[in-house]
């Protein structure tokens, strides 16, 4: 039922981004495009301060999310699936890494396997004015890849609060916590 919820939140905030005027989050990575060339099924969206807030108050028992999105201007996903394990260009993975590192965020966390093998979850974080203005989070799995931005004004421990709505992963005691309905 809380699944129906968010969807239908979504919808609605779809339909009403053009008649809001809203405007895409900030600085996007060129390398998406690499992803998106052999996959089968792509989502991207993104939802802004005020689709956030609306689809926060039909989630009405958890105040800590309403609280966070206060501070986020806007969340976008990328999602990405291919028909077979890793199908996608691995070696845009370092790419994006790089190409974050030029555009001066930081990195606050970098799993990849001990043996070089792929897959992948990064954190990035942006600065202004020693505030975190910007979050970047990337899941790579065998069939997926995934990247989640959020803009405004966020800690790191405020993303946990976020985790498992808009599209961004459920994180639990800093650990990743797999979505059950992923194939």
């Amino acid at each position: 039922m809380n699944h129906c919820r968010v969807l239908l939140a979504i919808l609605t905030a779809f339909f009403l981004a053009p008649l809001a005027g809203a405007q895409q989050s900030d600085w996007t990575p060129q390398t998406l495009a690499a992803f998106r060339q052999a996959a089968s099924s792509k989502t991207e969206f993104t939802l802004d301060h005020g689709m956030l807030a609306f689809a926060s108050k039909l989630d009405s028992d958890n105040p800590d999310l309403r609280r966070v999105i206060a501070g986020v201007s806007a969340v976008s996903v990328h999602d990405y699936r291919y028909p077979g394990p890793y199908m996608y260009d691995l070696d845009a993975i370092n790419a994006l890494n790089n190409e974050y590192h030029a555009a001066g965020w930081k990195q606050l966390a970098n799993r990849h396997p001990k043996d070089g093998g792929p897959g992948a979850t990064d954190v990035w974080i942006r600065f202004d004015n020693f505030a975190i203005s910007n979050i970047a989070i990337l899941v790579a799995r065998s069939n997926e890849v995934s990247l989640i931005l959020v803009s405004g004004s966020i800690s790191p421990l405020d993303l946990t609060h976020l985790g498992g709505h808009f599209g961004i992963p459920k994180i639990e005691g800093g650990v990743l916590v797999p979505n059950g309905t992923r194939r």
